[in-house]
């Protein structure tokens, strides 16, 4: 009976402790890797401008493509070795996409000090999220319909955007961004600490995403008030 109880999480998932333990260990491992092509994409954006054509609805179609068909080939290959490549792929395609924002904000007298800004801020934010789950004792699956159901308004919000262009549209939706996906962040963790989650490459994904937003909000929310022009 005790032995029952040691090896379940908070939440019931009968998974033992050692396991997810590994499973943390594998996820913080690989989400570190994946900053490497990911700041890869976003240096060769940069440098050679090749995602600044793409704005507009031109710019969403190949990122909500790309970004999608990528999260379907990482679910189909994460419990087999294409998996790691495949999701290395996708976060350097992130970080491309993810350029044409970070040049922006670098056009700004203090570019380089918002990207490190927003850069400090999202590291900030998973320490914060990762502390938190680690002390945590309520079951907080609950929250994963809630957290759903805010990420699909600030998608549809950010698409109604991308066409009206409002300065003030983009505030807002930075602001609930940073909110909801730092729960989310918080949520993945203690589903992985819970043994909800037991693929590691599934729950890195998860991370990233989590990460890439607060940042890419951030960088957005630091660029509309704190830019500097020459």
């Amino acid at each position: 009976m005790n032995e029952q109880v040691q090896t379940a999480g908070y939440d019931g998932y009968a998974v033992p402790a050692e396991q997810r333990n590994k499973v943390l260990r594998n996820t913080y491992w690989l989400l570190a890797l994946s900053l490497l092509p990911t700041v890869l994409g976003a240096w060769l954006g940069v440098a050679t401008g090749i995602t600044q054509s793409l704005s507009g609805g031109v710019g969403l179609i190949v990122f909500l493509a790309g970004a999608f068909g990528f999260m379907f080939a990482i679910e189909k290959t994460k419990n087999s070795a294409a998996g790691v490549p495949v999701l290395l792929a996708f976060t350097f395609f992130m970080g491309l996409m993810l350029s044409r924002l970070i040049a922006m904000v670098l056009g700004f007298k203090n570019g380089p000090s918002l990207v490190m800004t927003a850069f400090g801020g999202t590291a900030g934010v998973f320490f914060v999220m990762a502390s938190l789950a680690s002390v945590i004792k309520r079951d907080i699956s609950g929250m994963g319909k809630w957290l759903f159901v805010g990420a699909l308004a600030i998608m549809i919000g950010g698409i109604i955007n991308v066409f009206v262009g409002s300065s003030t549209g983009m505030l807002v939706i930075s602001v609930m961004a940073i909110g909801v996906f730092s729960a989310y962040m918080l949520y993945d963790l203690k589903q992985i600490l819970d043994g909800g989650e037991t693929n590691y490459i599934s729950a890195t994904l998860a991370l990233y995403l989590d990460a890439f937003n607060v940042f890419q909000s951030l960088l957005a929310l630091l660029g509309i008030v704190g830019g500097e022009r020459d």
